[in-house]
């Protein structure tokens, strides 16, 4: 199992090439610590209501967009594990923490709140590394696809299309996940929808922000990859 991760987490040598891949991937990992550690948090607008990852979390599809776009979806398909390993790292040391016994100098009231925050944000994570981990790659897979159905014009309809199928996956598994028996069914259904609907807009109005990014990167990096004959298993790394 170790021997697979770091052939499918290792630096490809095409990679290695661009000046700006990794900066992206660093901070693509970041996003998503910081939006799952804001995920157990609900908040309302009028009728929708939202928890703190969905406000942040779909500028990570963005990021995946821009490297299956730019870097194919084997630069994709790095990028994700790298975030999937950190995530499931953040989560195992908060667990661990909120596990181990406070000193007795320290406050119950701040062991509550951390136990609260962190607890929580525990159970958060290991619900959004299934979303994470399944809604990113059918994002990625369908992005590459579209891209050689339609020959790299209408960028557009695959960022668009990208997302509405990877986040519906996502949004069903997170949320679900995140507030199973502790919120009524009902209100977990809004949410989704709230959410699923939120994040398909919102991919939708920074159209403009991705094609000037990716406009951008591809005259930079001097690249734009397309998928023919990938193997488009997330396990598998391409030679």
């Amino acid at each position: 199992m170790s021997v697979l991760l770091q052939k499918i987490i290792a630096r490809d040598h095409r990679l290695a090439a661009f000046r700006h891949y990794e900066l992206l991937v660093h901070a693509y990992v970041v996003l998503l610590l910081v939006s799952n550690l804001m995920g157990p948090k609900p908040t309302q607008f009028g009728p929708f209501i939202f928890s703190g990852a969905q406000l942040l979390f779909p500028i990570t599809y963005i990021f995946g967009d821009v490297f299956t776009e730019v870097y194919g979806y084997g630069g994709a398909r790095r990028a994700i594990w790298i975030a999937f390993l950190a995530n499931l790292l953040m989560g195992f040391f908060a667990l661990f923490m909120v596990w181990l016994p406070a000193a007795p100098a320290w406050p119950k009231e701040n062991q509550r709140a951390f136990q609260i925050v962190f607890g929580t944000a525990a159970r958060g994570i290991l619900a959004s590394l299934a979303a994470f981990w399944i809604g990113e790659f059918v994002n990625s897979y369908v992005m590459a696809r579209m891209k050689l159905w339609t020959g790299g014009r209408w960028l557009w309809t695959r960022t668009v299309g990208s997302t509405v199928a990877g986040q519906a996956v996502d949004s069903l598994v997170v949320t679900f996940g995140l507030f199973a028996f502790t919120l009524p069914v009902k209100t977990i259904l809004v949410m989704v929808g709230s959410g699923y609907l939120f994040k398909v807009l919102y991919e939708v109005a920074a159209t403009p922000v991705t094609y000037a990014i990716v406009a951008y990167l591809k005259r930079e990096e001097g690249v734009d990859v397309y998928d023919q004959g990938t193997n488009f298993s997330p396990f598998v790394k391409d030679a």
